[in-house]
């Protein structure tokens, strides 16, 4: 088996799909995402796409978090009127996923 080299601080991508240029939701992902970290210390990486839905007026605000581990992949995907509770919705279950994960491990 390789030896995985943990970082403390997890690559993180933002992505925005049908949207201008937002410096601050961006910032705000990469803000949430890295409290992940403390809870599993073996992320590889942490996707974030924000997507602006059209055809939705009441939830057109769409989160998908992917967050890559050794051997496994997690994904969390929310639909809310704003970015930023989608996004809170994302963390919030994929910390109960990498936690279930890491009492799997031991």
């Amino acid at each position: 088996m390789p030896k995985v080299v943990v970082n403390d601080v997890p690559n993180v991508t933002v992505t925005l799909r049908h949207s201008n240029n937002h410096n601050d939701i961006e910032e705000y992902a990469r803000n949430a995402v890295l409290p992940l970290a403390r809870i599993f210390p073996g992320i590889i990486s942490c996707h974030v796409i924000l997507d602006h839905q059209k055809n939705d007026f009441e939830k057109n605000k769409l989160a998908e978090i992917t967050v890559h581990v050794p051997q496994n992949v997690f994904v969390a995907k929310e639909a809310r009127g704003a970015y930023e509770p989608a996004i809170d919705e994302c963390v919030e279950a994929l910390s109960r996923q990498l936690l279930k994960h890491k009492e799997k491990m031991q």
